[in-house]
Protein backbone atom coordinates (compact mmCIF):
# COMPACT_ATOMS: atom_id res chain seq x y z
CA UNK A 1 0.00 0.00 0.00
CA UNK A 2 1.53 3.30 -0.79
CA UNK A 3 1.11 6.46 1.49
CA UNK A 4 0.87 9.85 0.88
CA UNK A 5 3.51 11.93 2.04
CA UNK A 6 0.54 14.29 3.35
CA UNK A 7 -0.39 12.09 5.62
CA UNK A 8 -0.54 13.96 8.92
CA UNK A 9 -1.53 10.99 11.46
CA UNK A 10 -2.07 7.63 11.47
CA UNK A 11 -4.50 5.91 13.78
CA UNK A 12 -6.91 2.92 14.49
CA UNK A 13 -10.48 4.01 15.50
CA UNK A 14 -13.79 2.30 15.53
CA UNK A 15 -16.69 4.19 13.33
CA UNK A 16 -20.41 4.37 15.41
CA UNK A 17 -23.66 5.64 14.74
CA UNK A 18 -24.64 8.67 15.87
CA UNK A 19 -28.18 9.74 14.94
CA UNK A 20 -28.09 9.45 11.16
CA UNK A 21 -24.41 9.80 10.79
CA UNK A 22 -21.07 7.89 11.47
CA UNK A 23 -18.72 8.91 13.49
CA UNK A 24 -14.55 8.06 13.45
CA UNK A 25 -13.31 9.87 16.47
CA UNK A 26 -10.12 11.86 16.26
CA UNK A 27 -7.74 10.58 19.51
CA UNK A 28 -6.90 13.54 21.72
CA UNK A 29 -2.89 13.17 20.98
CA UNK A 30 -3.40 13.89 17.35
CA UNK A 31 -5.20 17.10 18.60
CA UNK A 32 -1.89 17.85 21.25
CA UNK A 33 0.73 16.91 19.29
CA UNK A 34 -0.38 19.30 16.60
CA UNK A 35 -1.07 17.17 13.51
CA UNK A 36 -4.70 18.06 13.53
CA UNK A 37 -6.63 21.32 14.53
CA UNK A 38 -10.33 21.28 15.38
CA UNK A 39 -12.79 22.82 13.05
CA UNK A 40 -10.15 22.00 9.98
CA UNK A 41 -11.10 20.41 7.31
CA UNK A 42 -8.96 16.94 6.44
CA UNK A 43 -9.56 14.04 3.88
CA UNK A 44 -10.17 10.93 5.46
CA UNK A 45 -9.16 7.68 4.41
CA UNK A 46 -10.37 4.05 5.92
CA UNK A 47 -8.46 1.45 5.26
CA UNK A 48 -9.97 -2.07 5.93
CA UNK A 49 -9.26 -3.81 8.80
CA UNK A 50 -8.59 -7.23 7.26
CA UNK A 51 -4.90 -5.32 6.08
CA UNK A 52 -4.33 -4.30 9.40
CA UNK A 53 -5.19 -7.96 10.64
CA UNK A 54 -3.17 -9.49 8.13
CA UNK A 55 -0.32 -7.21 8.64
CA UNK A 56 0.09 -8.06 12.18
CA UNK A 57 -0.31 -11.89 11.73
CA UNK A 58 2.69 -11.24 9.29
CA UNK A 59 4.36 -8.95 11.94
CA UNK A 60 3.26 -11.88 14.53
CA UNK A 61 5.26 -14.22 12.10
CA UNK A 62 8.22 -12.20 11.74
CA UNK A 63 8.31 -11.70 15.87
CA UNK A 64 8.15 -15.42 16.25
CA UNK A 65 11.04 -16.31 13.78
CA UNK A 66 13.35 -13.97 15.16
CA UNK A 67 16.00 -14.83 17.69
CA UNK A 68 14.86 -11.46 20.30
CA UNK A 69 12.45 -12.07 23.27
CA UNK A 70 10.16 -9.41 22.04
CA UNK A 71 6.59 -10.96 22.52
CA UNK A 72 4.38 -8.34 22.01
CA UNK A 73 4.08 -6.20 18.45
CA UNK A 74 3.10 -3.06 18.15
CA UNK A 75 0.05 -2.38 15.69
CA UNK A 76 0.83 1.38 15.96
CA UNK A 77 3.57 2.66 13.33
CA UNK A 78 6.78 2.80 14.45
CA UNK A 79 8.35 6.30 14.55
CA UNK A 80 10.30 7.04 11.40
CA UNK A 81 13.63 8.22 13.34
CA UNK A 82 15.89 7.16 15.99
CA UNK A 83 17.51 8.93 19.19
CA UNK A 84 21.03 9.98 17.35
CA UNK A 85 20.30 9.86 13.82
CA UNK A 86 20.83 13.16 11.99
CA UNK A 87 18.45 14.32 10.01
CA UNK A 88 17.85 17.25 7.40
CA UNK A 89 14.50 19.78 8.23
CA UNK A 90 12.44 22.42 7.25
CA UNK A 91 10.48 24.27 9.94
CA UNK A 92 7.24 24.90 8.68
CA UNK A 93 5.58 26.19 11.74
CA UNK A 94 5.67 27.34 15.47
CA UNK A 95 4.52 25.53 18.48
CA UNK A 96 2.49 26.94 21.33
CA UNK A 97 5.60 27.03 23.29
CA UNK A 98 7.63 28.76 20.55
CA UNK A 99 9.54 26.03 19.32
CA UNK A 100 10.03 24.62 15.72
CA UNK A 101 7.71 22.18 14.52
CA UNK A 102 9.39 20.51 11.15
CA UNK A 103 7.48 17.12 9.67
CA UNK A 104 9.23 14.02 7.86
CA UNK A 105 7.65 10.80 7.02
CA UNK A 106 3.98 10.50 7.09
CA UNK A 107 3.70 13.76 8.70
CA UNK A 108 5.23 12.72 11.70
CA UNK A 109 6.87 15.72 13.91
CA UNK A 110 10.02 16.87 14.90
CA UNK A 111 9.92 20.07 17.59
CA UNK A 112 12.85 22.29 16.96
CA UNK A 113 13.85 24.61 19.80
CA UNK A 114 14.71 27.66 18.93
CA UNK A 115 13.95 27.28 15.32
CA UNK A 116 12.03 29.52 13.09
CA UNK A 117 9.64 29.33 10.46
CA UNK A 118 11.01 29.00 6.78
CA UNK A 119 14.75 27.43 8.64
CA UNK A 120 16.34 24.76 7.23
CA UNK A 121 18.76 23.29 9.51
CA UNK A 122 20.49 20.01 10.49
CA UNK A 123 19.36 18.52 13.70
CA UNK A 124 20.74 15.59 15.75
CA UNK A 125 17.38 13.88 17.23
CA UNK A 126 17.51 13.65 20.82
CA UNK A 127 14.12 12.61 22.09
CA UNK A 128 12.09 10.21 20.56
CA UNK A 129 7.97 9.42 21.39
CA UNK A 130 5.49 7.54 19.57
CA UNK A 131 3.92 10.80 17.69
CA UNK A 132 6.85 13.32 18.03
CA UNK A 133 10.37 13.95 18.30
CA UNK A 134 12.82 16.95 19.44
CA UNK A 135 15.98 17.63 17.76
CA UNK A 136 18.85 19.92 18.43
CA UNK A 137 20.20 21.92 15.62
CA UNK A 138 23.93 21.06 15.14
CA UNK A 139 23.92 23.11 11.61
CA UNK A 140 21.86 26.10 10.94
CA UNK A 141 20.41 26.91 7.08
CA UNK A 142 22.22 24.11 5.00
Amino acid sequence: MEISDKLLCLFSADVTMKGDEYVVTVPRREIDTGSVEPGETYRVALISRETEVESEESQTATANDSTTNTNTVSSEPQPPVEAGEIRYVEVEDIGKQGDGIARVERGYVIIVPGAEIGERVKVEITEVKSNFAVGEIIEEEF
